[in-house]
């Protein structure tokens, strides 16, 4: 990304030249009382793709501290992954 500096009076103003800026965006996932560690592990391989040893650390995650970031990427993806994970009723966030 290339930024100029243009002068204007007395203030000096940033123009940037990047034609599109994307926002990474994260999915939070949170613990709860009803799904069982096998469920959540499944749900999250078929959601972000991942091996079942980085889901099993995820779900970990999940239940000892209350949440965990799953995802980071376009809002986009963030979308997908979140809808696949509410497809078993998962409680999700997405943050930008």
């Amino acid at each position: 990304m290339e930024i100029k500096r243009q002068e204007s009076g007395k203030y000096e103003e940033l123009i940037d030249t990047a034609e599109e800026v994307k926002l990474l965006s994260r999915v939070i996932l949170y613990n709860d009382d009803w799904h069982t560690f096998d469920e959540v592990i499944d749900q999250l391989i078929k959601a972000i793709k991942c091996s079942f040893e980085k889901a099993k650390g995820f779900a970990f995650e999940v239940h000892t501290k209350g949440f965990a970031i799953v995802f980071e990427g376009e809002m986009k993806d963030c979308l997908r992954v979140s809808s696949i994970l509410e497809e078993i009723a998962l409680r999700t966030k997405i943050v930008t």
